[in-house]
């Protein structure tokens, strides 16, 4: 290799060759392990996102922000749009269309303290922001992102590596070296308002991406042989013989599974649609929206008991708890069922979720029912479906109706069948 370079930082191969003029003749090679890590990884994109609680129908929307006073994150300034864009992610985008995820530079962490920027996204975390380990999470969730809202740190750059759709809502490009591949990526790059709507903004973004060949090319040069390559310019600076074995990179591993918890009310609109056969229920939610949502249908609220503000389950049409069936302090999922109702005098119905596809309900005319996702044919947070039973019994339909072929819940382009059954004593 007397007549190549390897280098393995993403930019350093082409600033080489614009200044060094030594390095005019030879081959700069570009490694980079932590992209061939991603690489390897591309295969398991489905398990990284359900270890994010991403459900089939979902898009998962990624926000990143790196360190430095131009970025997404900002200093606090009139540039500090993060903590205000996160909130209306939550809020804007239908709860079981989208999963919005956030990956904070370490220094942000380090530099605020997490108490602190754990304060400044509580809206946003009650809405049911996932918060992404910055330092062991972060190439897992780019591979199973839809979307990447970013700037001009590394990890939006990495996504765009990738071929992930890429908006910047933050793009400083006064701050950037003009010869750096970064200003060309940056000045390509599509642009999010985040000021303007935010769903048609994602939805034209995924719709007409295109992957610039740019950010996975000045990446790397040699994708996938980082580690036999550095290891050789290692071994032959040393003047020593590399080992027999082959020269392998740790393989990324899977996250824990991080459950969705909202604790903020959800706005839900429905409509049980003409024709389309017996318990359909089109249903959108959203988390604590700044809006009434728009659209054909009933609206009704649904609130969890953990709600930061209790005054709000006094006015909700359904309330909802997660927990286990065997917890000592409900009794049971039946009994708090119960207790649910009598303590609140408007609540219509209760719903206990036991587990990732089903709970356990009561209304307020005595059904107690086990409400349970079909196997392969069900995949949404089974709040939805208490939610749908609720638009069914408030247009004046019975619980008993859907004995025989359950609810037909649509979120979204996707439908899910549960079943319905009177709850076992």
């Amino acid at each position: 290799m007397a007549d190549a370079f390897v280098l393995s930082h993403p930019e350093q191969a082409e600033r080489l060759r614009q200044s060094c003029p030594e390095a005019a003749g030879a081959a700069v090679l570009a490694g980079d392990p932590c992209f061939d890590r991603m690489l390897a990884a591309r295969g398991h994109r489905d398990r990284f996102r359900r270890a994010f609680g991403v459900r089939d129908g979902q898009r998962l929307v990624v926000v990143s922000a790196t360190w430095n006073p131009e970025g997404l994150f900002g200093d606090g300034g009139a540039g500090d749009v993060l903590p205000a864009l996160l909130p209306r992610l939550t809020g804007e985008l239908a709860a079981d269309e989208y999963r919005v995820a956030a990956v904070l530079h370490p220094n942000i962490w380090q530099g605020h303290g997490p108490g602190q920027v754990r304060s400044w996204l509580d809206g946003a975390r009650r809405g049911g922001l996932a918060l992404v380990d910055p330092l062991g999470g972060w190439r897992q969730a780019l591979l199973a992102a839809d979307a990447v809202i970013g700037d001009h740190g590394a990890v939006t750059y990495y996504a765009a590596a990738l071929g992930v759709p890429v908006a910047l809502a933050a793009a400083p490009l006064d701050h950037v070296d003009p010869r750096a591949p970064l200003a060309g990526f940056l000045a390509d790059s599509p642009r999010l308002d985040p000021f303007a709507p935010l769903p048609a903004q994602l939805d034209a973004l995924i719709a007409g991406h295109r992957p610039q060949p740019g950010p996975a090319r000045f990446t790397s040069s040699v994708p996938g042989e980082s580690a036999g390559r550095l290891r050789e310019l290692f071994y032959g600076l040393m003047e020593l013989p590399e080992p027999e074995r082959p020269a392998l990179l740790e393989p990324l591993p899977l996250p824990a599974y991080e459950a969705v918890h909202r604790s903020a009310p959800m706005r839900v609109l429905t409509r049980l649609p003409t024709g389309a056969g017996a318990g359909a229920v089109v249903l959108r939610r959203w988390a604590d929206p700044a809006y009434e949502p728009g659209g054909d249908g009933a609206v009704h609220t649904a609130v969890p008991e953990d709600t930061r503000d209790p005054g709000r389950l006094d006015l909700a049409d359904v309330i909802l708890r997660h927990g286990t069936p065997d917890d000592p302090r409900f009794g049971s999922p039946a009994a708090w069922c119960a207790e649910t109702l009598r303590r609140y005098a408007h609540c219509a119905l209760a719903a206990y979720v036991t587990g990732p596809g089903d709970c356990t309900v009561r209304t307020r005319d005595g059904d107690a029912l086990m409400l349970t996702a079909v196997p392969g044919a069900a995949d949404a947070d089974p709040t939805a479906y208490a939610s749908a039973l609720h638009a069914w019994l408030a247009a004046g339909r019975s619980a008993a109706a859907l004995a025989e072929h359950g609810l037909l819940v649509r979120t979204g382009a996707h439908e899910h069948r549960v079943t319905v059954a009177p709850l076992r004593a």
